[in-house]
């Protein structure tokens, strides 16, 4: 390949950040919250909520993205034409194009945020169960109430504790965003593999890896100066 067509292929890439960077902001805006209320619901005394929160995690856990995605995509026509699919579910999403832009973005943001949701909501409820009941029963004597312990202290020192396993996810989910590629989805990843008939050569993946690894690597520099300025009692 001549360097022209390095920089066209360099500038094409640097085109399709925006998409994928996309994926990755929508998914940690959504999922983190998400991830808590989950988190505080699998912990909930009432066991049937429990129950089926365990159900949701063990699910998403135990199941590829991939599939999560390729099942939330082309959900919507099987639903559709089920015979056991009520009526008036039938005509909300008859009017649905699931061809549009829109459509596969929405529905893969779907599958990407229940699924780190998931992951989310362990980090957290280990975070929370290791801090001790002392702590709880010393704010209580000291008048506040709960919803004031979780917040003004239980939630501060969770933060601390699931920064590192939390940090890993977040990496992880800079990779995971290729997987929107198989949707399909115009990110890095699928106009990286558009390219590779069009220049007869591997390189568009490898400058495709580049992305990724960049971003990687950025965001390792961010987590580090966050847990060194987390480590206050060190």
């Amino acid at each position: 390949m001549t360097n022209e067509q390095i920089g066209t292929l360099f500038g094409l890439m640097l085109q399709y950040t925006v998409p994928t960077m996309k994926i990755f902001a929508y998914t940690l805006l959504w999922s983190i919250p998400l991830g808590m209320l989950v988190a505080l619901l699998k912990m909930c005394r009432f066991k049937p909520i429990s129950w089926l929160t365990n159900v949701y995690i063990l699910i998403m856990r135990g199941t590829p993205l991939l599939l999560q995605l390729i099942v939330a995509q082309y959900s919507v026509p099987y639903i559709i034409r089920s015979d056991i699919c009520p009526e008036f579910i039938r005509a909300a999403l008859s009017g649905v194009d699931i061809r549009s832009e829109t459509y596969t973005f929405n529905m893969m943001m779907i599958a990407f945020i229940l699924n780190y949701a998931a992951y989310f909501a362990e980090i957290f409820r280990g975070g929370i169960e290791a801090i001790p009941r002392g702590q709880y029963e010393a704010a209580g004597a000291l008048g506040f109430t709960r919803t004031q312990t979780f917040f003004r202290i239980i939630l501060p020192q969770v933060v601390k504790r699931v920064v590192p396993a939390s940090s890993n996810e977040i990496i992880t989910l800079v990779k995971d965003t290729s997987l929107a590629s198989a949707i399909p989805y115009m990110e890095i990843m699928y106009i990286a593999k558009k390219q590779v008939p069009t220049y007869a050569s591997l390189l568009p993946l490898f400058m495709a890896g580049l992305f990724y690894f960049a971003f990687a690597m950025l965001l390792t520099v961010v987590f580090s100066f966050v847990e060194k300025k987390l480590n206050y009692y060190k």
